[in-house]
């Protein structure tokens, strides 16, 4: 990337970053990406999991941004990566007589019309009685519910692997890479890089820049002499629970007095979210409280026959949400909606949106960047299947490598309680760009969040297979393994705090494996 003279540098390796340049290189762009940590490691691995519309965004009456994240999930289900989108019913349970049945049975419908606007692949949705209710969730406590579709995703392995489609497309790709300066010089951008593998600094030419970098979207535009456009940072948390602990044979969403509340399936588990407040505070890696543990326990047992209880809780995940500042405090009403900024200074700013629209708003800000290369090709990623793609299966390795499947080695498992092979270890290696233990048991694994053990069985195994492939000698191996023991502890530590700045302390008490330092 020093040695090459780029069009275009994406900052950011989260799915907005990563989908501008798989964007930019298919249109023929000589495109590279930094990324400060690994592909997806921030708010692009920690969400909830769902490629979707947001039915709850018909309340407010945004109907254009429901619209086109209907048109965006439709298109990953059928053509872009079905192999890793499952589609999944989900059920509103109806506790009160009559209104609610109409009430929520229009929003249905209306969410509904709205996606065979755009060719909808899924099923119409159903209203369900006491028995029907009964059949598909048993243990929902309502007179009845409407049962609706929409679809699951592996955030982290998704944003990986369109992160490997770019570079199937000539897009030059570098993780561990930290952007410290940026100025202007005539018509090309200087922006001077640090690489947190071996400490060395360099710089990269390029006509123009792209910040995609979510809540860190203020500091690159600072950075880069720009006035910030107040990109706002809500924290969301999740619970992962095993399958086992309710029984339902459906999704569920719920209301809360603030936001909704779901229930996902998640292979064996449950995944259970989300709560919507804002978060001021280190940005790296945002803590769960034991208060935002207990918000979500209570919710969800409300609902339920079998209450959800802590000692069900085999994981905890938090994420920061990118939004753009509104008119209210709330976060739960900033605005999802995306916006490009470009003040003529070769900086192309592209902040807020959802998971779900990343690819709208790759291309936006592409086609922002156009004039400063005097080109005009026009974005082609709504034809292009990531690596992979292929159809939907229930074998689980084709769920999650594809077409590439025959690639993946030993079968052996890795550890006993989780369904992960020493042969998928290997090729998150070899094929999918792992440098750290963290990379591999948090991202092209979930194990940091599917065992209860919160990934420590697999920490050494894991690490003696990375090894051989990275050349990590006895004190590497050892340096990782405890590395990622002080992130599992202080991630413990924080689930028992009372609040954020408690929580925050307890969690950056471990240092980034990518640093040294807590930050």
């Amino acid at each position: 990337m020093q040695d090459t003279a780029l069009d275009l540098l994406v900052i950011g390796g989260g799915v907005t970053g990563a989908g501008a340049a798989l964007d930019a290189a298919s249109r023929g762009l000589r495109v590279g990406l930094v990324e400060q940590r690994d592909y997806g490691s921030g708010t692009s691995s920690r969400s909830s999991k769902m490629f979707h519309g947001g039915l709850r965004y018909l309340e407010q009456f945004n109907f254009g941004l429901v619209k086109e994240a209907l048109a965006e999930r439709n298109l990953m289900v059928s053509k872009l990566c079905p192999h890793l989108v499952r589609p999944t019913p989900f059920v509103y349970p109806l506790r009160y007589p009559i209104w609610e049945r109409f009430y929520v049975g229009a929003g249905v419908m209306l969410y509904e019309l709205l996606a065979r606007m755009a060719n909808n692949p899924l099923p119409w949705h159903r209203h369900l009685g006491r028995k029907g209710l009964a059949q598909v969730a048993p243990d929902l406590v309502a007179r009845g519910g409407v049962q609706y579709w929409d679809t699951v995703v592996d955030d982290a392995r998704h944003t990986m692997t369109l992160a490997r489609t770019a570079r199937s497309n000539g897009a030059l790709m570098a993780p561990s890479t930290r952007v410290v300066g940026h100025k202007r010089q005539e018509d090309v951008s200087i922006v001077t890089l640090l690489d947190l593998e071996s400490g060395k600094h360099l710089n990269v030419a390029a006509r123009t820049v792209i910040n995609a970098t979510g809540v860190w979207t203020d500091d690159i535009e600072e950075m880069g002499g720009e006035t910030g456009i107040d990109v706002r940072a809500s924290k969301g948390i999740h619970l992962v629970i095993p399958r086992s602990a309710v029984d339902l044979d459906s999704g569920v969403i719920l209301r809360t007095k603030v936001s909704v509340l779901f229930i996902i399936p998640w292979r064996d588990h449950w995944i259970v979210g989300t709560t919507d407040t804002p978060w001021n505070l280190r940005r790296a890696h945002p803590a769960a409280s034991r208060t935002d543990i207990d918000y979500l326990l209570t919710w969800a047992s409300t609902a339920l026959r079998t209450p959800i209880k802590a000692e069900d809780i085999v994981g905890v995940y938090a994420g920061l949400r990118p939004l753009l500042t509104g008119e209210t405090d709330q976060t739960s009403k900033l605005s999802r909606e995306h916006a490009v900024v470009d003040r003529g200074g070769g900086l192309i700013t592209v902040a807020g949106g959802k998971y779900t629209t990343y690819r709208v708003m790759a291309q936006d800000a592409v086609d922002q960047a156009m004039p400063y290369l005097d080109r005009t090709a026009e974005s082609k990623t709504d034809e292009i299947p990531l690596v992979g793609a292929t159809s939907l299966s229930d074998d689980r390795m084709i769920s999650r490598y594809g077409s590439m499947v025959d690639d993946v080695g030993d079968p052996t498992p890795l550890v006993d309680d989780a369904p992960y092979t020493r042969g998928e270890i290997a090729y998150a290696v070899t094929h999918e760009g792992a440098l750290h233990l963290d990379d591999v048991l948090a991202r092209r694994t979930r194990i940091s969040i599917e065992t209860r053990h919160r990934g420590l069985s697999a920490a050494t195994p894991a690490a003696q297979i990375m090894a051989t492939h990275l050349g990590w000698d006895q004190a590497t191996v050892e340096r990782e393994i405890e590395h990622y023991e002080a992130r599992v502890a202080a991630e413990l530590d924080s689930q028992t705090q009372d609040d954020d700045a408690t929580a925050d302390a307890a969690r950056m008490g471990a240092p980034d494996v990518r640093t040294g330092v807590s930050e």
